[in-house]
């Protein structure tokens, strides 16, 4: 990363981080659709047992890595703030959480796993399926999480391209895995749907083998002796990266989850509108890579900036972000709804779906454009180490006005499905309102008090 001086260099500078975290997001998102589509292709069961098992895992995992994303804003503070030693220091303790986080995950799953799935009244296939299939990434959460506290630390330095090329070379060696372990191809084991949870942990030891030895290896990672003196442990380290992991792993929790149990709540309706729903909600979430690759760059920027003590910057960073994403929130929008019944037709055959598919799509415009005001707003806030207002703002949009106003629409009118539509539209833009004043009120702050300090 480097010092901007006008609106111009910020936008390119912007750019130049985006493309190869956005490649990177593309290129996880269609580790899941390999092991959803693969798994299908065997057996209906496995899909279903597949599919519940990633129910489960996903808000975990993105909860869990969103307090390891923490990293990033701190080490981008440090960075900006020319601190070497104390961003070595916070990633090597990263690290540390991320062993001890895998330990306790671990254990909990041993005892809450099988009463999980037994309270689901699954078929004996499909939850067994369900539980080879966790049991399979299991092994690899610890590489999953220490690769994720790496990311973040390469994020920090700028450097995005080398996580994409990672992910480039990793994403054909998952689809070979699945090919041969999911169907027993070459003399491997036919594991069906567990295949997957094994290839997926697989590729997880591949991705933090390749991060370690360019973070060893390659300038100017290597200047940061990360995995030299590891009996060097602060707990007051731990607690820093904790102190804002924490509300944004919570926030990340709660907003992911929320769409769980909107899914649940759906399920009353017909199997064709769980269908459809199921169809739109994962265009919507193919297109949230964009709004959440630009978070991710603005967390970094805003960091560095606010680290480096210059305001000015970090200020127009935040709103070039948020400004950036709302205009690609519209045009995306657009392009989906004038297209909507091409589209839906990927997802299903049947006329009665694709219909109603593509009229969600027509609420989904406003949804992306809500979602993605208020992913920007939250990471600017989050590059000025600002979680803890920002995670209570978004739990009160999620869960006591998303839900709610979803609930009512959709069972007390005529709207039906519809009405989760709305109502999540309604609490996202409610979540990104407060989010943005939240940040104007952080930036004023900042200038007038010319100090910067952690929000609490």
């Amino acid at each position: 990363m480097n010092q901007t001086f006008t609106i111009k260099q910020k936008t390119k500078q912007i750019f130049v981080l985006l493309i190869p975290i956005l490649i990177t997001q593309l290129g996880m998102f269609s580790m899941v659709f390999f092991n959803t589509i693969m798994s299908g292709k065997y057996n209906s069961s496995d899909l279903a047992g597949v599919a519940i098992g990633s129910s489960i895992w996903s808000p975990i995992f993105t909860g869990i890595s969103s307090i390891l994303l923490a990293v990033s804003p701190i080490a981008a503070q440090r960075f900006g703030e020319k601190k070497s030693h104390e961003v070595t220091s916070i990633v090597k303790h990263g690290v540390y959480l991320s062993v001890f986080i895998t330990i306790l995950l671990i254990i909990l799953g041993f005892f809450v796993l099988d009463p999980i799935l037994d309270s689901m009244n699954l078929t004996a296939r499909v939850q067994d399926t369900a539980f080879d299939y966790l049991v399979g990434l299991s092994f690899g959460i610890l590489p999953l999480f220490i690769f994720n506290v790496l990311r973040s630390f390469i994020y920090a330095l700028g450097k995005t391209r080398v996580i994409m090329i990672i992910m480039i070379i990793s994403l054909p060696l998952n689809f070979l895995l699945n090919y041969v372990l999911i169907f027993g191809n070459w003399g491997f084991p036919e594991l069906g749907g567990a295949g997957a949870g094994y290839a997926t942990a697989i590729t997880d030891w591949a991705f933090m083998a390749m991060t370690i030895f360019i973070v060893k290896k390659q300038e100017p990672f290597s200047s940061y002796p990360i995995f030299e003196n590891m009996k060097e442990f602060s707990w007051e380290k731990c607690k820093e990266i904790l102190k804002i992991g924490v509300p944004m792993g919570l926030s990340t929790f709660f907003e992911t989850s929320m769409f769980a149990v909107v899914t649940i709540l759906l399920s009353k309706f017909n199997v064709t509108t769980i269908a459809a729903y199921q169809s739109a909600l994962n265009i919507v979430s193919f297109l949230y890579m964009i709004p959440i690759s630009i978070s991710m760059v603005q967390t970094v920027l805003v960091g560095f900036e606010v680290g480096a003590k210059r305001y000015k910057d970090a200020k127009q960073y935040s709103w070039l972000g948020v400004y950036l994403a709302i205009l690609i929130a519209i045009l995306t929008g657009l392009l989906v709804v004038a297209f909507r019944y091409q589209v839906a037709g990927f997802y299903s055959n049947e006329t009665a779906v694709i219909n109603l598919t593509a009229n969600f799509l027509i609420f989904a415009l406003f949804f992306q454009i809500a979602d993605a005001i208020q992913a920007t707003a939250q990471a600017a806030l989050r590059g000025y180490k600002d979680v803890n207002i920002a995670f209570i703002m978004t739990l009160i949009a999620y869960w006591l006005i998303c839900l709610p106003v979803g609930y009512l629409l959709a069972n007390f009118t005529s709207l039906g499905a519809r009405g989760y539509w709305i109502g999540l539209t309604v609490g996202l833009l409610a979540a990104g309102v407060a989010l943005s004043l939240r940040l104007i009120y952080i930036q004023k702050r900042k200038f007038v008090g010319a100090a910067i300090k952690e929000v609490v």
